[in-house]
């Protein structure tokens, strides 16, 4: 059973459709890209497989296991919370928020797992430096960290390398790469770097509100290739 299926969605906004009959499956092990222009609806489409936007017809389905909040994110970074004031550590145990129930302080369990994520992505030995302080790769690293702490299963990334420089992006994909096919995370990013982007994807899906294509990455480099498919990231 896939982890997330989305039948038939459409999204609108005081009446405006943002995202017109979109369906897809989303199963363990997937890494899914989403590309299209900006407006076609990309990140709207990934809010609601968060449960954050309601669709106003269709439906979304969570299986294998798969609950709202147990769902990985790494949203677009803003300038305030690149300069946000807490510690690596901190930022990173804030991802297990949504699996203590009523708890109100962090226990054995959530601080092994942010330990345990810190050294999965290599930045254990930064855990007690000010997050403000660390180059964007790095942050982007204690982000990814901090959405592992929520999901065991399925990361939704929204423009992971924006304002990287490549070399970053390129370590980036790495360890994404490394989560998909070793620890066979599902992926699902939105991305304007085709090129990067695509390198490890099974599936794309292109936007322009509705689905301009959706089906394998080997499909659509050969469509693309061909000039048969128009996909500005």
């Amino acid at each position: 059973m896939a982890l997330i299926a989305m039948k038939d969605v459409t999204i609108a906004f005081e009446g405006a459709v943002a995202v017109d009959r979109v369906s897809l499956e989303v199963e363990r092990g997937d890494y899914l890209v989403i590309v299209g222009e900006n407006g076609s609806g990309k990140s709207t489409l990934m809010r609601a497989m968060l449960g954050l936007v309601k669709p106003r017809s269709g439906r979304i389905v969570y299986g294998d296991g798969l609950v709202k909040n147990r769902i990985g994110y790494l949203p677009q970074q803003t300038a305030a919370q690149r300069d946000f004031p807490a510690s690596v550590e901190e930022v990173v145990l804030s991802g297990c928020v949504n699996r203590m129930g009523r708890l109100f302080f962090y226990g054995r369990v959530e601080k092994e797992k942010a330990l345990n994520n810190m050294r999965l992505l290599d930045i254990e030995r930064m855990r007690k430096k000010s997050y403000r302080t660390l180059s964007g790769g790095q942050q982007q690293r204690a982000l990814l960290a901090r959405a592992l702490c929520a999901t065991d299963a399925i990361l939704l990334l929204d423009e992971p390398v924006t304002g990287l420089d490549p070399a970053a992006a390129q370590e980036f994909y790495d360890v994404i790469r490394e989560l998909n096919r070793v620890h066979r995370v599902a992926v699902v990013m939105v991305s304007h770097d085709i090129g990067g982007a695509l390198r490890d994807a099974n599936k794309v899906l292109v936007m322009d509100r509705g689905m301009d294509f959706f089906g394998s990455a080997a499909e659509y480099r050969e469509r693309f290739t061909e000039g048969k498919v128009s996909a500005n990231g």
